[in-house]
This record gives structure tokens, C-alpha cells and sequence, in this order.
């Protein structure tokens, strides 16, 4: 069975998809995958449409977003794999303490990249009593010169994933002052695909299920090292240790799904946020987004 699976963008807390090729558990399904890569994030959405990919991988608020336009919607998502938000806050060496509505007071940069880990933020931030629209943040910087901006003291706090945050711990500049995994199940992402596709062939969709659980199964039983040796080739600018210590980080904060299966809890948290930012008019129904018989 050819399944041609297109990455969302290159980045270290998506190891899991690429370490499934890698292991072999697609092939050990009967899978022929082709891995295709991606330009910018969402890039793959369009090519599900049009039939030039079988599925991609990335955040389920794709799906929600689509069908909130368009209840007719091809788009549905399985298999969760990133369960928790992987973003972190980390902030100067000096701070002595810190909570969430502290960033109303400090020279603060959010992630320019994508759209979700803002919309995740900003939702903390209410619930912890700040209102996100009276904060001032720099929104137009790259995660990577938010990393020099706070190593030359432009800044307080910034938002980053990995490794831009071991760069920061290693270069002695930064420590995390917040963990977005400490909110709890919030499915970040999964499988993408068009309910056409999968209804055209759902034994190979059944089967990069399977494959995912092999994987998952794989990762709570091993450790970061091993990961890092599996994945390396994706990430040839990444020193192995630093890539390691990462996906220590990753492992210790429960970022990654125990199985496929999608979490509903996780689902709704992921729905609040685009809500109260202000990109979803209503909670969408689990069932309109994710496959039915993949779940």
C-alpha cells in the first residue's frame, strides 16, 4: 500500500513521525511511504485537496478552522501524536520568580512562525486573570533571533520550542520560567487527510494507525538517546547531545501521545483556545473532525 505523507514543517517535537519511518513500523504494516517534505506550515493542506499527498501531519485546529467555514469540509484528523503543548517560556537567568501575568510587565516576544502556540498562550493568560489584547509583545521575530534578542538583553521572555530552548540553557542566557505542557492534554497534532481518501483505501490509513501505536509503544519504552539516533538525519544541524537532551525534555513532560488514540479532553482544551483568540465562532464537534473508525 503507497501512501505518499507529507511532513508540516521540520521541527523537533514532530521526531515521532519521522522516527516511525525510520524504525520501520510502516513498513511492517505493509506500508510504502513515501516521505515528502514541506515548504512553510499548513503548505500540505492545499496538496490534500487537490490530491497531490495522501495525508500530512499538523495541528487538528486545521480541521476545526476549515469545517467552522466550510461545514462541508473533506479535511478530518487521526492519530494523535503530539498531546501537549511543547512551547516553553524562557526567560533571562535573573528572573527570581515567576507567574503568567508577569509578561504584562516585561519586555516579552511571542512565536512569529505559526498560529497555535499564541492561541494556547493567550488562553492561559486569560485564565490565569490577564486580559492578551493590553499586553505588549514583539510578534515579528523569528524564534531563532528572539533566542539573540534575549542572549544580548533586548528582551525578558520569549516563546520557543526546541532546541532553540537547551541553546538557551546551554549558553548560560536563559532558564524556562513556564512549560505549556503544565496545562494539561491538548491534542497539538495529528494525522490530516480528506475523509475521501481514506474511505478510497482505509486499510492503509488503519494501518499507519497500527504503525503509530508500534512507534509510541517504542518511545515510552526508550530513551532520548536512542531517538536522537534514530531521527539524526532530519535534523543534520543539530548537534546529537543537544538533540538528545531535547527529547529528554520532551519525554519527562508527557509531550507525546501514550497511543493514537485522540484525546477528547485534549481536543476541546486545543478548541478553547482558537475561541477565545477569536478564530473559531463555536466548539466544534469531535466528531465532525476526526475520522470516524480512527479515533
Amino acid at each position: 500500500m503507497k501512501i505518499r505523507l507529507s511532513e508540516n514543517f521540520r521541527a523537533v517535537f514532530y521526531a515521532p513521525f519521522y522516527a516511525t519511518q525510520a524504525l520501520g513500523f510502516y513498513a511492517r504494516e505493509g506500508l510504502d511511504v513515501e516521505m515528502i517534505s514541506s515548504a512553510a506550515p499548513g503548505d500540505a493542506v492545499p496538496r490534500l485537496l487537490d490530491g497531490t499527498i495522501d495525508v500530512t501531519w499538523g495541528g487538528p485546529m486545521r480541521v476545526m478552522i476549515a469545517r467552522n467555514k466550510d461545514p462541508g469540509s473533506p479535511l478530518t484528523c487521526f492519530g494523535e501524536v503530539v498531546a501537549r503543548d511543547p512551547f516553553y517560556l524562557v526567560g533571562r537567568t535573573d528572573i527570581a520568580a515567576f507567574s503568567l501575568p508577569d509578561v504584562a510587565r516585561l519586555r516579552f516576544a511571542t512565536v512569529s512562525e505559526v498560529p497555535t502556540p499564541w492561541m494556547c498562550l493567550q488562553h492561559d493568560l486569560r485564565l490565569a486573570g490577564l486580559d492578551p489584547g493590553t499586553i505588549k509583545r514583539a510578534t515579528d521575530r523569528t524564534m531563532a533571533e528572539n533566542v539573540a534578542a534575549l542572549r544580548d538583553g533586548q528582551v525578558d521572555v520569549v516563546q520557543l520550542f526546541e532546541p532553540f530552548v537547551t541553546q538557551a540553557l546551554r549558553g548560560g542566557f536563559g532558564k524556562i520560567v513556564y512549560a505549556a505542557s503544565t496545562r494539561g492534554p491538548c491534542v497539538y497534532t495529528s494525522f490530516i487527510a480528506s475523509r475521501q481518501r481514506i474511505a478510497r483505501e482505509p486499510a492503509a490509513f488503519a494501518a499507519m494507525r497500527r504503525a503509530t501505536a508500534h512507534m509510541l509503544a517504542w518511545l515510552a519504552a526508550n530513551d532520548a538517546s536512542e531517538l536522537a539516533a534514530a531521527t539524526a538525519a532530519w535534523y543534520p544541524d543539530v548537534p546529537r547531545d543537544v538533540l538528545a537532551e531535547a527529547f529528554g525534555r520532551y519525554r519527562a513532560a508527557d509531550v507525546w501521545a501514550a497511543t493514537p488514540a485522540m484525546s477528547r479532553a485534549g481536543f476541546a482544551r486545543l478548541a478553547e483556545s482558537f475561541i477565545s483568540g477569536g478564530s473559531l465562532a463555536q466548539m466544534p464537534r469531535f466528531e465532525d473532525c476526526v475520522a470516524p473508525g480512527l479515533a
